[in-house]
């Protein structure tokens, strides 16, 4: 899997081995992916609020995602939130 990490720093953007990523789909993240490595299935069925500048409500919103029916590699965008 290639791309840029949720909240990796500029400098190092890249998914590492041994890490389990989810694929961000749509939204203002929409590409970027989510380290779920740490994540057990139920956190990771409940979906996940992450920060971000540049969603509907600017910054200090957070944008809601959750994993898509039949393929919990990628994660949908649910909407955004203040």
């Amino acid at each position: 899997m290639r791309g840029r990490v949720y909240g990796a720093d500029h400098d190092d953007p890249g998914p590492r081995a041994g890490r389990v990523y989810a694929q961000l789909v749509g939204g203002p993240l929409d590409g970027l992916l989510l380290d779920v490595t740490d994540l057990t299935e139920r956190e990771r069925g409940r979906g996940v609020s992450l920060a971000t500048e540049i969603g509907r409500y600017g910054p200090g919103g957070r944008s809601a995602y959750g994993p898509r029916p039949g393929d919990p590699r990628r994660f949908d965008w649910w909407g955004d939130l203040p």
